[in-house]
Order: C-alpha cells, then structure tokens, then sequence
C-alpha cells in the first residue's frame, strides 16, 4: 500500500517538477504569487490523482491482487488514496483562501496573470470552478464521516454512493483548470492517464458493474447458532459460483437495502457450491442479522477475494498460525481442506486466542478437526484464564512465516513484540476494512 501511494505522489511531483523547472515565470510576478500559484497546481493535481486511484481500486481490479497482496490490501490502499485526496483537497483550498493575506501583505501587484480564454471556453472555465468548489465541500464532509467510525454504517454506505459523481464533477474542474501548457509536459500525459483510470471507474459504479463478472446466486439452506454472538449461515449457489480456496473471503448480500458485506468462507470447497459463513455480531447490522434470515432466502455471493490462501504458504518455513475470536474462519476453511489427505497436511502450530474457553464453540470444532491432523498443533490461549498470547510464546520465529487473522490490536502487539526481540518473520495479515 505505502509504495503504490508513495511512488504515484513522487510520481505527480516529478512531472510537475519537471514542468516548473521549464516554465518562463512571467518578469513581473512578485515569487510569493509565483510560489502560491505553484502550490496551488501541485495540491490539486496530488489530490485529483488520490482521487483518481480511490476511484479506480473500487472496481475490484483482480489483477491486482497478486501485486498488492489480496483484495483486503486493495481496499486498505482505497481508503487511505481517499484520505490523502480529501487532505490534499483541503490543503488546496487553504492555499486559495491565501491570496487574501498575500494581498494584505505584499499588495496585488505582482500577481501572476491569469490566462485568458474566451466564448464557450470561459464559459465551461467557470462552471468548473464552481463545481469544484461544491464539489470539494461535500468530499471534505465525507471524509470527516469516513474517519467518524461511530458514524451508521449504513448512512455511510448510501452516502458513499455520491462519490462516482463528486469524482467526475472534480476530473471535470481539474481538466478545464489546467494550465495549458501542462497538456504539452509530461504531467499533462499523466493527468489524462489518471483522468481516463478514475472516470472508468466512476462510470462503471454509477452503472452498477463493478464486481457483476464474480456475482453468483443461490439460496441460503442453514442456519445455526453455535454461540450467543455468532451466526452460521450455509449458502448453496446455484448459478455463477467459480469455487474458491480456503482462507479466501466474499461480498455477501442478503438484503438489497443494506448491501454487500465482506465475510470470510468458513468451509472448504467441496466442489458441490455450497460455502458456509460464520458471521458475529460486530454491529448494528450483524447484531440483527440472525432474526433477518430464514432458510430458503435469496443470497447474492461476489468473490471470491482474497490471497489468505493456504497453497501460497512457504513449505520451507516453519508455519505459526494465529487465530483471534472470528478471526478463524479462514484457519477453519484451512483445516476443512486438509481433512481429505490428512498425511499431506503441513506442520503448524495454530494458536487459538479466545475470551472464554468453556463458552467459545469454536473450540470444539478445532480440536476436531485438528484430531485426524497429526501436524497441526493446536493452542488455545484463553484470557479468562489470564492466558494471553505473547510473541515470546510463539518460539523460534526466525525462519517462521505467520499467518494471523484477528483483531489489529493483537497483531500489533505481537509485531511489536517480535520486533522487540530482533526479529522480522514474514507475516501474513487480513486487513479488510470497509470504511
């Protein structure tokens, strides 16, 4: 994430570097105008390439999931592209209320001369302006919701759906703004490139494509209540399913008004497509969700994503699972998988971090299916008991490769811990987020 972000920002800066290393500035412009002008080009073209990349990461790209580690990480770098492209926004729009204090401070003269455009031109000049103004006060609202987590999910969500047109009433002020000679430089090439790359992606969300290609239907045949906070939901897909590997996740969707969720597949493929999801009640709307559901219901299932998946593991390295709470649903798909050849299944410690032992169901289940898994270790780390995991207890973890899913605060404990001890195993996380 941090070096598709970094190199497309050094990216932006260099060509409009380049563009400012080869500008005549006007012989009578005062250098802070000049200095204010530039700034004011370098803001908004760093956040109309944010934007840009937010708009066309929604599409799902799934060629993108080998470069960038899996969907998750692809809606990670999303989110945060959407958060540099409202602080750059508003980082522009302090730069033009600006030129009230330089002209307190160094008079109107000097200003850099506007170029001059007539007839039709100008007239689209000044709606683009203004769009961009309006334009730019709703994203900025948006964004302050977005960082807002105790902000309704759902209000979120419909709101979220303005986006495809503030990006392309934005693309439209940032194409029309350009200064002309920019369309001879190479940041010219480069805003058409990111203009093309994000109206893409704007049009086929206000189309309702995105994700269409991976959507399957079918009809939900069980539901389950293995413990108070979880649901376990069985879906068998009747049309479109493409089979899955275990650990990957899906976008669920059991009722139109709320849309699509993302949850892990809990069962292996067994090529008859059915998928089981093991859902908890994290929010408003998984809170409710056992009373919503009945066998028999409709279910739209888009995936899978993901690259959580066990045959990317390295045979070499000694393998270090770590489960938290719901976070082992993937690791239940794993071992589901391996119960056909149990003699081919890798060696692992898994280790189960749990609130209450005698009260979690899933417990049971892993030592299941752990029990016909002579490889797999199993530990279960019960914080009622006081047993909280520790990187010491993970042993040597040199030549481990980890694989974790579970609450950010243990993973970054444990990282920390790891690090602590001069350590850097590969470490392999989910990191879905989607807000």
């Amino acid at each position: 994430m941090k070096t598709l972000l970094g190199s497309l920002l050094a990216l932006v800066i260099l060509a409009w570097g380049w563009d400012v290393v080869n500008a005549v500035p006007p012989t009578a412009a005062h250098p802070l105008w000049i200095a204010r002008q530039e700034a004011l080009y370098l803001s908004g073209l760093l956040s109309i390439a944010m934007m840009s990349l937010t708009m066309f990461l929604a599409t799902r790209p799934v060629w993108l999931e080998a470069p960038l580690g899996g969907m998750d990480r692809i809606y990670r770098t999303h989110k945060w592209a959407g958060i540099l492209a409202g602080s750059f926004a508003a980082l522009h729009w302090l730069i033009e209320m600006s030129g009230d204090i330089l002209k307190s401070m160094i008079g109107r003269e000097g200003r850099v001369p506007k170029e001059k455009f007539v007839g039709f031109l100008e007239v689209l000049r000044d709606l683009a302006e203004d769009m961009g103004e309006w334009a730019f006060y709703v994203v900025l609202a948006m964004l302050a919701i977005t960082l807002w987590k105790k902000f309704p999910y759902k209000t979120w969500r419909i709101l979220h759906r303005a986006m495809p047109v503030l990006y392309l009433m934005l693309a439209f002020h940032a194409a029309l703004l350009a200064p002309r000679d920019y369309w001879v430089q190479p940041i010219g090439g480069l805003v058409a490139v990111l203009l093309a790359a994000g109206v893409y992606g704007a049009i086929r969300s206000l189309l309702g494509d995105i994700g269409r290609s991976r959507v399957a239907t079918g009809n939900i045949i069980a539901i389950e209540h293995p413990a108070n906070e979880v649901t376990t939901v069985r879906c068998h897909l009747v049309r479109g399913w493409r089979g899955h590997q275990a650990g990957q996740f899906a976008f669920v969707t059991f009722d139109d008004k709320e849309g699509a969720h993302p949850f892990t597949i809990a069962s292996a493929d067994h090529g008859d497509s059915t998928v089981s999801f093991q859902i908890k009640a994290l929010g408003d709307y998984t809170k409710h969700l056992a009373e919503r559901l009945q066998p028999g219901q409709t279910v739209r299932v888009e995936g899978p994503y993901g690259r959580f998946d066990i045959a990317r593991r390295d045979p070499r390295a000694r393998q270090i699972w770590i489960a938290g709470g719901i976070g082992v649903t993937p690791f239940l798909a794993w071992l589901e998988s391996l119960q056909a050849k149990p003699e081919g299944a890798p060696t692992a410690d898994l280790h189960y971090c749990t609130r209450d032992q005698a009260k979690d169901s899933f417990v049971p289940r892993l030592e299941s299916l752990c029990a016909t898994l002579p490889g797999i270790r199993l530990h279960i780390h019960d914080a009622r008991q006081g047993a909280i995991l520790k990187a010491e207890a993970l042993g040597a973890t040199k030549d481990a490769e980890i694989w974790f899913c579970g609450p950010s605060g243990l993973a970054n404990a444990l990282r920390n811990g790891i690090r602590a001890m001069g350590l850097q195993p590969l470490f392999h996380q989910e990191a879905f987020e989607m807000r």
